[in-house]
């Protein structure tokens, strides 16, 4: 009997850990680091397109000569393409955050597979590209997520460190944060956009950027995309 609640007790916990832990191993293989030891960091965005703070953030890119991820939402797109092709214009990498920005981890299967697709599919639309990566909303899965994506063609991502800027914390803790938990080999988790309010207010990342990059390169990272 104590065996029998030890192991149920076990898998909970192996349950949970998959469920909650951005990147967690339980239901699948997750990108949470760049390989080898180079002093480089990926910055990623989620949730955008926004009509204010992704131009803002777009221009900080060009101007400093960045590259980054943007993991963009479907509704968003669909309703900001030109943005889109803007990124992808400027040789960002593209990646799928699903269409509605709804917790996946309670979803079936057929729903994972719908939200997944129609991301791709309004990314498609809006530049014509196929992206190669997927990050769940809030990083969290069941054991069909990061399958699903696979099937799609995409990389499950996690990421090293999340400095919730989506709090609007002010923009001066948005850069302390970044540059105290900064490691080698870094994702950086930052938001373009809001998953629940598409005109949401993401001007305090979009003012940090330029600091973060300033901050991190007198330290001497370079700033790369994630691998495919």
């Amino acid at each position: 009997m104590i065996g029998a609640v030890a192991v149920g007790l076990a898998a909970a916990g192996l349950a949970a850990h998959g469920t909650w832990h951005r990147n967690s191993w339980v239901f699948g293989s997750v990108l949470n680091r760049l390989p080898g030891s180079d002093h480089v960091v990926s910055i990623t965005f989620d949730d955008g397109p926004n009509p204010v703070a992704t131009p803002l953030i777009l221009d900080t890119l060009k101007a400093t000569d960045v590259h980054a991820t943007f993991f963009v939402l479907g509704r968003h797109a669909d309703r900001w393409p030109h943005l889109v092709r803007r990124m992808a214009d400027e040789g960002h990498q593209i990646g799928n955050h699903g269409y509605y920005h709804r917790k996946l981890h309670r979803r079936t299967p057929a729903y994972v597979r719908d939200d997944l697709t129609r991301g791709v599919d309004a990314i498609q639309r809006a530049c014509g590209v196929t992206p190669r990566h997927f990050r769940a909303p809030h990083g969290f899965r069941n054991p069909w997520v990061t399958p699903i994506a696979r099937s799609l063609g995409e990389r499950t991502v996690g990421w090293s460190l999340g400095v919730w800027d989506s709090a609007k914390p002010g923009s001066a803790v948005i850069v302390r944060r970044t540059l105290d938990g900064m490691r080698a080999g870094s994702i950086l988790l930052l938001h373009d956009g809001d998953g629940y309010d598409a005109e949401g207010d993401r001007t305090q990342t979009a003012e940090a950027l330029p600091q973060i990059i300033a901050g991190l390169r007198a330290r001497g990272f370079r700033f790369v995309t994630l691998p495919n």
